[in-house]
């Protein structure tokens, strides 16, 4: 089967700090993928390079075949221009750990604005496709609300609403639940639990092990910036390979 995502030998720095040292990743059509590691173990570098929003040093990253932030001519990559890259992302959902709604945008607006500018589409069809995923998480009678008045499992259901909407083809959460309290953790991940039974195909960083081995197809453990262990759940979490793997699992699990 195609990857939807193919990482090969993707470096990034920052200054003299080496955070992503390497990185070979495949993720198919349809897969979930869960990241494990320690804080700065390059997890969320590893997302916004997948996106652009970090650009690699050296190596390559495609989406759906597509390669990302660059065209080849030749031997040589050229970076392609603002409009083509945002035209890119459109193609790529990202879900922040702090939510990074729109403050003066209700929560109908803060769906509803990137398919009318980036997408240009009919004013009806989003309205109609901001009803039907406030539906989808829950927050139907939200839809006129502003963040403020929002808790924040609401706030980042919000955010999943804004990612769908541009219909990507691939959804990214980088530690979605990190920044909620403990009792909200659980509304959230139960949106993320039915997008994965849905189909979509999606990447996600979170410290949530049982989350991993209830819905993952796939876990990947990285430290220092190297993916060290990538294979099922029961693999990864049960019966780790790698000794660093074996010694984070013995302080979270």
């Amino acid at each position: 089967m195609t990857a939807m995502v193919e990482l090969r030998d993707v470096h990034k720095s920052f200054g003299s700090l080496h955070v992503l040292r390497g990185v070979d990743l495949d993720v198919r059509r349809g897969e979930v993928l869960v990241i494990l590691g320690p804080s700065g173990s390059g997890k969320s570098t590893l997302l916004r390079t997948i996106n652009h929003l970090e650009k690699v040093e050296r190596g390559t990253v495609r989406v759906d075949g597509e390669l990302l932030g660059y065209r080849r001519s030749g031997d040589r990559l050229y970076e392609l221009p603002e409009r083509d890259i945002l035209r890119q992302r459109t193609k790529i959902g990202f879900v922040f750990q702090n939510f990074n709604l729109f403050a003066h945008l209700s929560v109908r607006q803060n769906i509803t604005e990137a398919p009318r500018s980036a997408q240009r589409r009919p004013p009806a069809e989003v309205e109609a496709l901001a009803t039907r995923l406030l539906d989808r998480v829950g927050l139907a009678d939200k839809a006129e609300a502003y963040p403020r008045t929002l808790s924040g499992g609401q706030q980042q259901r919000v955010a999943i609403a804004r990612a769908l909407a541009l219909e990507p083809k691939v959804l990214l959460f980088d530690e979605p639940t990190s920044a909620l309290d403990p009792e909200l953790v659980g509304e959230v991940l139960a949106v993320v639990r039915d997008l994965a039974g849905g189909g979509t195909t999606m990447i996600v960083v979170t410290h949530e092990i049982g989350f991993a081995r209830e819905v993952a197809d796939t876990v990947a453990f990285m430290d220092g910036g190297r993916i060290l262990e990538h294979g099922p759940p029961a693999q990864v979490l049960d019966r780790p390979a790698h000794e660093r793997t074996r010694a984070f699992l013995s302080k979270v699990l």
